[in-house]
């Protein structure tokens, strides 16, 4: 018995070895220049860089709406691909951004409509998701909403 564990023992050390060979064998100077290149590659991001990363309406009326549009440049050394832009609620809303990769130096930009909702001090945030090295990027709008003249306020009950 122990010889025959022995013979199986000395046939995988054999088969282990012979494999080693062989694969030394494969690897080409090709195939490595090649996987230098794409290391290389994928260690670029594109970067995307505003050219104001907040916006203040100031003082609007209750439900006035209002817009403004960020404008942004990739400076990076890769293609920039935005997939989505959200805000923080309902009320803001972005739009009309390019879902074409951006090349490196191109500019683009997006619209952000506001509908004066809220009261006194309002701010909101927009999150760009796209290909950066983070992942995402944050802008903020923010407005002073003064009440709707023509809304007529419940009094107040007097306390007995």
């Amino acid at each position: 018995m122990k010889k025959i564990i022995l013979g199986l023992s000395a046939m995988c050390l054999i088969a282990f070895t012979s494999c080693k060979e062989n694969v030394a064998k494969k690897i080409e100077e090709t195939n490595i220049a090649a996987a230098a290149e794409r290391d290389a590659v994928a260690s670029k991001f594109p970067v995307l860089e505003f050219d104001k990363k907040e916006h203040d309406f100031g003082e609007i009326e209750a439900k006035t709406k209002v817009e403004t549009t960020f404008k942004y440049t990739n400076t990076g050394d890769a293609p920039l691909v935005i997939t989505d832009i959200k805000s923080s609620c309902g009320c803001t809303v972005p739009q009309d951004w390019s879902r074409e990769p951006l090349l490196p130096g191109d500019k683009g930009e997006f619209t952000v409509k506001f509908n004066g909702s809220g009261s006194n001090k309002v701010s909101k945030t927009i999150t760009v998701t796209a290909n950066t090295e983070k992942g995402s990027e944050i802008v903020k709008i923010s407005a002073f909403v003064k009440p709707d003249p023509n809304k007529v306020n419940k009094p107040v009950p007097a306390k007995s």
